[in-house]
């Protein structure tokens, strides 16, 4: 329940609330809100087995988080497996479409990434004739077969 809360914040409770109340009733107050959460939790225990007896033997294990939708959907998608869900979070490469994209807009092709390496020039050697990045705002007449037509930058 005050998980969130840290030591610093705690010590400022406790002060305020001596401020506040002062050193004599505190005691009082402390017993008064420790009984009422206690009642509070009676009812709803309470609520919660009668609801569980008027449903019936077939809900006997019937969890009440299971009405929160978060936790009834991530039970429902996550618990079984019929969709095919993992074999689908399995195969998406985020990493690699990433690099694609980035491959996209830098000019690089990875087919032709592959070609460099078995010996073939690659379009940004064959474009501007250095190894370096091709030069974007240069318009050649005519593509290789197969070639990509290279970035833009004037389009986007």
């Amino acid at each position: 329940m005050f998980s969130d809360i840290g030591a610093l914040e705690l010590v400022t409770l406790v002060v305020l609330a001596v401020l506040i109340f002062g050193p004599e009733k505190l005691p009082k107050l402390i017993q008064d809100a420790s009984a009422m959460i206690r009642k509070i939790r009676e009812f709803s225990d309470s609520a919660k087995n009668d609801i569980r007896s008027e449903l019936g033997p077939e809900f006997k294990d019937f969890d009440f988080e299971d009405l929160n939708p978060k936790t009834f959907v991530r039970k429902q998608l996550m618990g079984n497996d019929d969709l095919g869900l993992e074999e689908i979070r399995s195969s998406f490469d985020l990493k690699g479409e990433m690099a694609e994209v980035a491959d996209a807009v830098h000019g690089r092709d990875t087919a032709s990434s592959a070609k460099t390496t078995s010996g073939a020039a690659s379009p940004t050697t064959a474009s501007n004739g250095s190894s370096g990045t091709p030069d974007l705002l240069k318009k050649r007449e005519k593509l290789d077969q197969g070639e990509r037509p290279p970035f833009d930058a004037d389009a986007t």
